[in-house]
């Protein structure tokens, strides 16, 4: 890589200023080392030798946002997408909602094309800031009650991690009928892969994510080659309704839009004057396209599962992992190692998914950010792994309680945060690194009960609007769930009045 002039590109006053306050990079390092408490021998020769990210949470400063790959975004996004998730959230719109795969396959594009709109724009404020993206949003919900936000999305997260972990561990289950290996090792041996990619960081996981997709697209195309031929014997369902389909598209939107909380995580080490297009498309490419391809590929498995006497069988035994082991048995031996692939596959998603959890454990009270992100790797594979040996043992139900709801928040912090950059500091990057301390001083940083005002005060639509398997509101029984998009638009709307209350009061 050719080496980057950083001084040539000062003369700008916009958000890639660099820092004024004459430190070199070496200071930086010593102070962020006292801030998290002193490193040990160990974790240092990590850094220095194995390329172990040790920075966690704290903004990554101008002069060492330097990669310039860009393309490592693409690659990151489609690898966390290529894999058996996308395939099983697909399979609940036949066989869960009893959609046709038409109307299943119409709605997937339509909302994901959508959806990952949000995401791929806040990915790009990752190289302008050099923050991630819940530190970001502490410059509208303030230092203190962006906590909240911290404690759904480690919920969220966990339970992507979980339903990664089901997914894979039942995989490696599935490859032998009378099984060598039960789904709880097969959890186990899934996360710990996992637990080594995220513990090192930034790098690895980037260089991780640049190949792995290869071997798992390989594997998908060679398992519906193998059981293609079954996919035209299609469930009857009658033409879904209005309501239907909201609903069915509310959940997958709720796949897509949560990403929206850790979108910049990934790309907070890339070059600050790196093209926001291109940083946008990457990120819109590598997500949308296996989601919509392996979501309707999901539709059509679900659709044929019941007509298909080895799939139902394996459905009833590993959920979506079973079904698609199933479609590999005939190819024998080759096929059985194709299925330990499509396990491992689900690795790509869970490492980086476990990475932004190890940032947010910092973020969630100051005082965390004390202890090395590196630690917090290995407390979140103990978690998951506890939680996911559980939710196993009725795979398709917990996933629908816990897909179905997350939606909601996301939605409403992304209402926020955008109409903060947009309206309230005129896309100006500069607001936000001007002062490289306001981050972490809740004195210059807004109070943030604008913000958290907004949000939950649009639950006031969203609880009527939406239908879960637990609870349907009263505008939900007549639209289908609309509560996404009442979250999303309400909380846009209110912050701007209560935002420019804030101001006027607190002068900040």
């Amino acid at each position: 890589m050719a080496p980057i002039d950083i001084e040539s590109m000062t003369s700008e006053k916009d958000s890639t200023k660099k820092p004024e306050n004459g430190k070199t990079n070496v200071e930086v390092n010593v102070g962020e080392q006292k801030r998290l408490g002193g490193l040990n021998g160990f974790l240092s020769k990590l850094a220095s030798r194995g390329g172990v990210e040790l920075r966690g949470s704290i903004p990554v400063p101008y002069e060492e946002r330097t990669v310039t790959q860009y393309i490592n975004i693409f690659s990151l996004w489609f690898c966390m997408s290529c894999n058996p998730l996308p395939i099983t959230f697909g399979m609940v719109g036949t066989l869960s909602f009893g959609m046709g795969l038409r109307d299943a396959a119409l709605t997937i594009l339509f909302f994901t094309l959508l959806s990952t709109i949000p995401v791929a724009y806040l990915s790009t404020w990752g190289p302008k800031t050099g923050m991630r993206q819940l530190v970001q949003a502490r410059f509208a919900f303030g230092k203190y009650f962006v906590s909240i936000l911290i404690l759904l999305n480690l919920a969220t997260l966990t339970g992507f991690c979980v339903v990664d972990s089901v997914i894979g561990g039942q995989a490696l289950s599935a490859v032998m009928d009378g099984a060598t290996i039960n789904s709880t090792a097969g959890i186990v041996i899934i996360a710990l892969v996992a637990l080594l990619i995220s513990f090192c960081g930034f790098k690895v996981l980037h260089v991780y994510e640049r190949y792995a997709w290869i071997p798992a697209l390989l594997a998908i195309i060679i398992a519906t080659g193998c059981g293609g031929k079954y996919l035209k014997e299609q469930v009857e369902a009658p033409p879904a309704s209005a309501s239907l389909v909201l609903s069915f598209g509310g959940l997958v939107a709720s796949f897509v839009i949560p990403w929206g909380a850790l979108s910049s995580d990934f790309s907070t080490y890339m070059h600050p004057k790196a093209p926001s297009f291109r940083i946008a498309l990457y990120t819109y490419v590598g997500l949308a396209l296996p989601t919509v391809l392996l979501m309707i590929l999901g539709a059509a498995i679900g659709g044929a599962t019941p007509n298909v006497p080895a799939w139902m069988a394996g459905y009833e035994t590993n959920s979506a992992s079973g079904v698609l082991a199933a479609m590999l048995h005939p190819a024998g031996g080759f096929g059985r190692f194709v299925t330990v692939v499509l396990g491992f596959s689900m690795v790509g998603n869970l490492a980086a998914t476990m990475y932004s959890i190890t940032l947010n454990f910092q973020m969630f009270l100051p005082w965390l950010f004390r202890i090395p992100r590196v630690i917090f790797s290995v407390v979140i594979t103990a978690i998951v792994i506890g939680v996911a040996i559980e939710a196993a043992k009725s795979f398709f139900a917990n996933l629908e309680n816990f897909i179905g709801v997350i939606g909601y928040w996301s939605a409403a912090f992304i209402g926020v945060v955008v109409v903060e950059h947009i309206v309230m500091r005129r896309q100006n990057f500069n607001s936000y690194t001007e002062d490289e301390d306001a981050w972490d001083d809740a004195k210059k940083l807004p109070p943030g009960f604008a913000a958290i005002g907004a949000a939950v005060l649009s639950f006031g639509l969203v609880i009527p609007g939406m239908s879960q398997i637990w609870f349907t509101g009263p505008i939900a029984e007549k639209t289908g769930d609309i509560g996404l998009e009442f979250a999303l638009v309400v909380s846009a709307l209110l912050y701007v009045p209560l935002r420019y209350l804030e101001r006027k009061m607190c002068g900040r």
